[in-house]
């Protein structure tokens, strides 16, 4: 298959989309698919005519800044040039993996020219409203996203919940797409005492961690709190941030004992995970949160809500510990629970977290999302070719 997907981030940026679009698009790169990735300029592209070595193509676009989220750019609809080079090489279908201005071009192209489409259900931008002080928009937000993924062949949600939500807000052919986790990467292998030393903390303290952007719509102000109402006089405990975004100026201000360690990508990041102890993950906006199955993979104490990845996967008080969605009291007493275990207690717990994200896999989301497409493909054929 000769597949166009669309997205208005793809690594090297640092977020869940961008990681887990460039996952899927090497994946289907290796079984066999032509891929062209069309996306906007990135701040850190030197030029762009994308990259010569990858198992993918690369279409750059032109980008502009994306209003408060310094370092993420969004791409213009530049519909003349899709139509110009989709016309020369046609796609078998296009997916649509995000529903900015480069997204919604890329759909009335692929209609122009009647090649199926599918998208991904990646980032509720709804429920971003009231952090952003732009509440009043909410509903048409919510009207702008029904129609643009009503427009596609079908819509891949991360989680059955979040399919079902979708399906109730009236988007159509909802299904899932779940996500996997680098278990090599993200492991309990790479725990490092040096590191540990380096926030202050001896082998026997406990490290508590957030990993993710720094961001309003992240909700630290509450994993902070969980954090200090869990400390005791009888354990030392230490909490780092890792992750960069909007609001870590004033957090770093407001919590000047708190470690904050800054964006981190790779083996180093995943070295931060593993230096860990336990993940406090409060946010209550997200369709699956990457960060939970790498923090399970990498042996930490989850704490999270029951939804999104901490439903999907951790069964409360054996691999992790959950609180019922958006009761901010209920997820306080779960760090509190989790702080409070002994050293054995702790261990069984993080063991456990270890054998549930071994379970989780790349290849078979991979294969799941090949599946999907090639449904979408046949499908939407069958459609144009009964239209003609």
């Amino acid at each position: 298959m000769r597949l166009a997907l669309v997205t208005e981030t793809f690594p090297p940026e640092v977020n869940g989309v961008s990681m887990t679009l460039g996952r899927l698009v090497n994946g289907l790169a290796g079984k066999g698919y032509q891929v062209q990735v069309v996306r906007p300029s990135q701040v850190s592209d030197l030029d762009e005519m994308g990259t010569s070595d990858s198992l993918y193509d690369e279409l750059v676009m032109p980008g502009m800044p994306l209003p408060g989220y310094e370092g993420l750019r969004m791409g213009r609809p530049e519909g003349c040039r899709l139509l110009r080079e989709w016309t020369a090489a046609k796609p078998d279908l296009v997916h649509v993996a995000t529903e900015g201005p480069l997204g919604l071009a890329a759909l009335w192209v692929a209609r122009v020219l009647q090649i199926p489409t599918s998208s991904t259900f990646h980032t509720n931008f709804h429920q971003y409203t009231g952090h952003y002080k732009i509440g009043l928009i909410k509903d048409f937000i919510l009207v702008f996203l029904r129609i643009t993924h009503n427009s596609c062949g079908c819509t891949l949600a991360p989680t059955k919940q979040m399919a079902d939500e979708l399906k109730a807000m009236g988007f159509k052919n909802t299904s899932v797409l779940s996500r996997g986790v680098d278990t090599e990467l993200f492991s309990p292998d790479r725990r490092d005492e040096q590191l540990r030393a380096e926030w202050g903390a001896a082998p026997e303290d406990r490290v508590v961690a957030y990993v993710g952007r720094v961001a309003s719509e992240k909700n630290i102000d509450l994993a902070v709190k969980a954090f200090r109402r869990s400390q005791t006089d009888s354990r030392k405990s230490i909490m780092v941030i890792v992750g960069d975004g909007p609001e870590r100026l004033r957090l770093q201000t407001k919590y000047p004992d708190i470690v904050f360690a800054g964006m981190r990508k790779g083996e180093d990041l995943a070295r931060h995970y593993a230096s860990s102890d336990i993940f406090l993950f409060p946010s209550i906006t997200e369709t699956f949160g990457n960060v939970v199955t790498e923090a399970l993979s990498s042996g930490l104490a989850v704490v999270t809500y029951d939804y999104a990845a901490g439903r999907e996967l951790i069964e409360s008080g054996v691999d992790g510990l959950l609180a019922t969605f958006d009761q901010p009291d209920q997820f306080i007493e779960s760090a509190r629970v989790a702080m409070g275990l002994d050293a054995e207690a702790l261990s069984t717990l993080r063991m456990q977290a270890r054998e549930t994200a071994m379970a989780v896999s790349w290849d078979r989301v991979i294969q799941e999302f090949k599946q999907s497409l090639e449904i979408v493909k046949n499908r939407d054929r069958k459609m144009y070719a009964n239209a003609l």
